[in-house]
């Protein structure tokens, strides 16, 4: 794949983390070789420990994966500033050593990559339906999610150093976040997601996923690089905040490919959908230019839900989408007269 100066831009297309592969090394291929930006997978189907939530509980004392994918807290071993010890090396982390064993072995340093998190506001609110008080669940989210982030990005720069990445906290509690009786208001949660990314930013381009319609302009404003949203005219409600964010160098990562329901036989109808949105925002005052030119095209979900051939299906129809759409050239600076 050829890089360019912004390697997440320009449609290029990138997966958004989960696979139903149980084989870890199966999916590191197909993590590498299906998406123009190779993505580090979760297997779930392989171990409930790969889920997003059991991820993130790793290292937490008097937290534990209960049957059927429950988490069961014992309080008094909690603690809000407790150092938490990430277990790369252990069964919740299997599809990122087998992505790394495999990116080392091609050669992908260089080359960008894409991995995912569970954000503290999802994390908070798992632990607060666990029996935590929410003031407590949400502050050990935050620094849970901090320290493995922190953790996990140590681990993937150390094998691939050259490789620009980025990040996107999972965040699909922020569907119900301006519901009456949210356990946190919105300013907490833009709060506890922006601490979360501040972790990272200075090492790689830090944003958020949620798969469902959401409040865009809350989500804006925690401050992401990126924000990764599937494709709906209800966008079009948001389109001043959308402005805003990509004249200051934001991008936007489409969810074109719907991950439920029947598959499509063609990229027609979601090409023709996705540009259909790019023409009515321009028409409320968005750059065209920069709404093709600062994006990623994506499944909406994880592929994680599906058999290894339609995941399979799903991703290339991404890549037929971003083959359809037209992105305009990049325009090489000007050079003065005898400069080289």
């Amino acid at each position: 794949m050829e890089m360019s100066s912004r390697p997440f831009s320009d449609g290029r297309v990138v997966g958004i983390g989960s696979l139903p592969h149980r084989d870890a090394d199966a999916a590191a291929a197909f993590a590498i070789g299906e998406f123009d930006i190779a993505t580090i997978p979760t297997l779930p189907k392989r171990s409930p420990a790969e889920t997003m939530v059991a991820q993130a509980i790793v290292g937490l004392p008097g937290v534990s994966l209960g049957q059927y994918g429950s988490l069961a807290v014992d309080p008094t071993h909690l603690a809000d500033d407790v150092p938490i010890v990430t277990d790369l090396d252990g069964d919740a982390f299997v599809g990122l050593r087998a992505f790394l064993d495999l990116a080392r072995k091609v050669r992908l340093d260089g080359q960008a990559i894409k991995w995912q998190f569970v954000g503290p506001v999802t994390l908070g609110v798992a632990l607060q339906r666990a029996g935590l008080r929410s003031v407590s669940a949400f502050t050990i989210a935050a620094e849970a999610v901090r320290q493995h982030l922190v953790n996990i990005s140590d681990l993937v720069t150390s094998v691939l150093p050259s490789s620009p990445q980025l990040v996107l906290l999972d965040e699909p509690w922020l569907v119900e976040l301006m519901s009456d009786g949210f356990p946190v208001p919105p300013g907490e949660a833009v709060d506890l997601i922006s601490t979360a990314m501040a972790a990272l930013s200075s090492r790689a381009t830090v944003g958020i996923h949620c798969c469902g319609p959401c409040d865009v302009a809350t989500m804006l404003a925690s401050g992401p690089s990126v924000i990764s949203v599937p494709v709906s005219d209800d966008l079009l409600n948001y389109s001043g905040y959308l402005a805003r964010f990509l004249r200051d160098g934001g991008i936007i990562a489409w969810g074109a490919v719907p991950t439920g329901g029947p598959v499509m036989t063609t990229a027609t109808r979601l090409t023709r959908s996705l540009d259909d949105l790019w023409v009515d925002l321009a028409e409320r005052g968005v750059d065209p230019v920069a709404l093709r030119r600062q994006s990623l095209i994506s499944p909406v979900c994880g592929l994680a839900g599906h058999q290894v051939s339609v995941a399979r299906r799903l991703a290339r129809l991404a890549a037929d989408v971003r083959r359809s759409l037209t992105i305009p050239p990049t325009i090489p600076p000007t050079i003065p007269p005898g400069v080289r």
